[in-house]
């Protein structure tokens, strides 16, 4: 028993060090959110075992959690650089499979018809306002900027404000608010799935999105020109690679002492 128990303990300390590796990977990259390994026990017994010999038998990997607090943040002087200082993710939706994700990566751009997209060409979601810029519904749409005014003059340039205002000006002087970016928050956004690139997709055990504008509905607000980093601790994660690296040795150890006895058993003369 105590060969397959140690090689349980084998198993997590593998699984411990592919986690802080992943971690330690993306220490730079913006809005990613390290994960940790959460690890329970293992018994052999039932209710008719005696209490005083229920043995331990390892232990198992229980999830894979990640961490959502907020990373630090870089100021890059790009409009289209966006941090969230709270709670919430952006929305993006593919171009080419209509899917929509949700990212804290807030590195965005224009293209060429002028919608607000990510690295991956997905699409940024806002939700509409009026003439006055309050969202007039809590469904999302592309983020589209415009590029000729009402007036015919053309685009030159985009700010977006704290409370998640899209605003785009013109040549003549002239500027339009052409909505809100759209914030999700989730009633558990650790059951998110993630599927790489700083995406993750809702589940049914995180619950279905719900949309509101930044500063309202539990989500931060926005800041413009900036960043939000990985959350990350280089530090942190040195100490638990140590840690885990010892874990992976005194298991084998104990194999190895296991291996051993049963020699010592086996070659026992009489």
């Amino acid at each position: 028993m105590s060969f397959y128990t140690s090689l349980n303990g084998l198993k997590n300390a593998q699984t411990e060090l592919g986690v802080i590796s992943n971690n330690l990977a993306n220490a730079e990259t913006a809005g990613f959110k390290r994960s940790t390994v959460n690890f329970s026990d293992l018994v052999a017994g039932s209710a008719y075992t005696n209490l005083k010999l229920v043995n331990g038998i390892g232990s198992t990997v229980e999830s894979i959690s990640q961490d959502f607090s907020n990373g630090p943040v870089e100021q890059t002087g790009n409009a289209l650089d966006l941090a969230l200082n709270g709670n919430g993710f952006f929305s993006v939706k593919s171009t080419q499979s209509g899917q929509v994700a949700f990212t804290r990566n807030g590195h965005f751009g224009l293209d060429s018809a002028g919608f607000i997209v990510d690295g991956g060409g997905a699409r940024l979601q806002m939700l509409p306002v009026d003439a006055a810029g309050n969202p007039t519904s809590t469904t999302p749409i592309d983020a589209q900027v415009p590029q000729i005014s009402a007036s015919g003059s053309s685009y030159a340039t985009i700010a977006v404000k704290s409370d998640g205002s899209v605003v785009a000006g013109y040549a003549d002087g002239t500027t339009a608010t052409v909505g809100k970016v759209a914030m999700a928050n989730f009633p558990s956004p650790q059951r998110l799935l993630q599927i790489g690139n700083e995406d993750y997709l809702a589940t049914g055990l995180s619950g279905s999105p719900a949309y509101s504008v930044p500063g309202a509905g539990g989500a931060g607000n926005v800041l413009s020109g900036s960043l939000e980093q990985s959350n990350v601790d280089v530090a942190a994660e040195m100490v638990g690679l140590i840690t885990a690296q010892r874990y992976f040795q005194a298991n084998a150890k104990a194999i190895d002492t296991a291996t051993q006895i049963a020699d010592a058993i086996i070659n026992l003369r009489t």
